[in-house]
Order: C-alpha cells, then sequence, then structure tokens
C-alpha cells in the first residue's frame, strides 16, 4: 500500500534529487513501490531595481515528499539517492495521513496558481530603512506601490515629519519593536 512520507534532502538540491528519484526508479525496478515525488512550492513576486519577476521559492527549503510502498529495497534506494539526508523518523518513518496531504497539496496548488509578493508591506507598518540617504531612520508606511516593488515612508527629521518617496522594497525592513525586547 501506498502511503506518503517526507524526506530530508540538502537544502538548494530539492529538485535534484527530485529528478533522481523519478529518473532512476526504472532502472532500479522502483516503479510500482514510488508512486510521486512531490516538491512544494509557489510563485512569489519580486522587485528588484525596479524590475518585476517571479520566482519559484519552495515551501519547505530541505524537504521533498513521497508517495511510496515502504519496504526494505524501496526505503534503501531513496536513503541512497544522491542528496537524501533521511526520511522524516529516520529507520521508522513517519507517515503522514491522507487528510494531511490532500490539505498540503491543495494549499500548493492554491499557491501555484496565484502569486503571492515577497514584501508584504502595508500603510501603517513601521519599517527601518537599510539603504539610502536615510539608512537608519525608522518611520510609518504611508503608501505602498505593489506593482512597481516601491513604497514611501514618514520619518522624523529634527523633530519634522518627512516624507521619504521612492524606497525600492529591498531597502526597507520592518522596525523591531524596541518595548517587546525588555
Amino acid at each position: 500500500m501506498h502511503k506518503w512520507y517526507v524526506v530530508q534532502v540538502l537544502s538548494s538540491q530539492e529538485k535534484k534529487t527530485k529528478k533522481a528519484l523519478e529518473e532512476n526508479r526504472q532502472a532500479h525496478g522502483m516503479l510500482e513501490c514510488i508512486e510521486r515525488v512531490v516538491l512544494p512550492t509557489e510563485n512569489v513576486s519580486e522587485v528588484k531595481r525596479g524590475q518585476q519577476r517571479v520566482v519559484e521559492k519552495r515551501l519547505w527549503p530541505g524537504y521533498l515528499l513521497i508517495k511510496m510502498e515502504l519496504n526494505e529495497l524501496s526505503w534503501m534506494y531513496v536513503n541512497n539517492t544522491t542528496g537524501v539526508v533521511d526520511f522524516l523518523g529516520g529507520e521508522n518513518p513517519n507517515e503522514l495521513s491522507e487528510t494531511e496531504v490532500e490539505a498540503l497539496l491543495k494549499e500548493m496548488e492554491d499557491r501555484r496558481t496565484k502569486v503571492s509578493q515577497k514584501h508584504k508591506f502595508e500603510v501603517g507598518d513601521r519599517v527601518k530603512i537599510t539603504d539610502g540617504v536615510f539608512v537608519n531612520f525608522v518611520g510609518t508606511v504611508v503608501e505602498v506601490f505593489q506593482e512597481k516593488g516601491r513604497l514611501s515612508v514618514l520619518v522624523s527629521i529634527f523633530g519634522r515629519d518627512t516624507r521619504v518617496d521612492d524606497l525600492e522594497f529591498w531597502q526597507v525592513e520592518e522596525a523591531v519593536d524596541e518595548t517587546s525586547l525588555s
């Protein structure tokens, strides 16, 4: 009976490991044992230097889902594939329930059909400027231009509110609330 398992793989080697698991099944007589290998990904929109790009981002870096019939030979085949670290659960892999996997696959499909934003800034967010003339200034987001990857921030300079326009998303980061650190 085929069940779903989680396999830990070397980070940034997920695609290569998935390909190796799928392509070598026939040569190792694993066509019947290994039904499906899934790399959970989503499409993320990011803007760098004014150019908007959609990139594929791994939902779980360093992990693959595999639907297989677990026996000694299939366990050895997966564990000996280049890039595989181990099954989640080691020598006694933990199987995932069908409801867990259905929910994961549905979420993956939903994420694949729409593009999410890498940076999620909203009006009113507190941000710290990390690049440019106003580096290290903390202010409040007053305008967001998602399609351009830019925003405007209101900072206090010498006790006066000054609007800093045309900051790119990568030039700011979420400001850490000083009161929550104590």
